[in-house]
């Protein structure tokens, strides 16, 4: 196997918080931090109600060139079949994300390669591109965040893969090796490692007032009074939480 980079690991407590609070709330927390947009814009969830949240081992393609590139799948030395050495590299609970440079004609992994990659503990993929085998991949039951499908295996067209676990960019948004990444149905977004702990604690208490906001909207309470609370309303909030303790 082709020796690739680690990364530091986070605390499980830390991928559980932010699994729960959900990418909506994330994206928030993360924006008022200054983190204008961590959402990876354009891929689609395509296994619903999935809900995962995992450190990033990630996969770069580039666009082929013959003369290091060539031939079928399965003809190259191991160093060229970095694809493979991306879903080998993972630890259970590790989300693979691919610069895919937004193909939608080359199938990154299909059924083979993520029934090995579920059975390693991987949470789910998230790829600026395409994945094959489609319908039995959906038996598989991961994690699928992507552009689209394919028949396509990821060479037959015009790029290949060329790095792991190297800085990369995936539909937009930059992604260092071992960021936190919390994807649902409303879509992905990148949690730079640094700040993981942080965003945890904050977008957690922003989720824990909502939960007060919207029994007091279902009452009917005032829309500008309890979203966002004011200062009565934050009263009522902190009454509201001694009672619950």
């Amino acid at each position: 196997m082709v020796d690739v980079a680690t990364f530091e690991r986070i605390k499980q407590e830390t991928l559980d918080a932010l699994k729960e609070i959900g990418t909506a709330t994330i994206a928030g927390a993360l924006g008022r931090e200054g983190i204008r947009n961590p959402h990876m814009v354009g891929l689609t969830p395509f296994n619903a109600g999935k809900v995962v949240a995992g450190q990033a081992v990630t996969l770069q393609f580039v666009p082929k060139r013959e003369d290091i590139h060539w031939g079928d799948e399965y003809s190259h030395a191991p160093e060229r079949e970095l694809h493979r050495v991306a879903i080998m590299a993972c630890e259970p609970g590790d989300i693979v994300v691919v610069d895919a440079r937004g193909s939608m004609a080359s199938g990154v992994f299909g059924e083979m390669m993520l029934t090995s990659f579920k059975a390693q503990g991987g949470e789910g993929v998230v790829i600026d591109g395409c994945i094959r085998d489609y319908p039995e991949v959906q038996k598989v039951d991961l994690g699928l965040w992507l552009r689209g499908v394919t028949p396509n295996y990821h060479t037959q067209t015009d790029i290949f893969p060329h790095a792991v676990n190297v800085p990369i960019a995936c539909a937009g948004v930059f992604v260092v090796p071992g960021d936190v990444i919390v994807a649902d149905d409303d879509g992905a977004v990148v949690v730079p490692f640094a700040m993981a702990e942080d965003i945890a604690k904050k977008a957690s208490q922003k989720a824990e007032w909502e939960i007060f906001s919207r029994m007091k909207l279902e009452e009917g309470g005032a829309l500008d009074k309890y979203y966002p609370l004011n200062d009565e309303a934050q009263k009522e909030y902190e009454a509201w939480l001694e009672q619950q303790s």
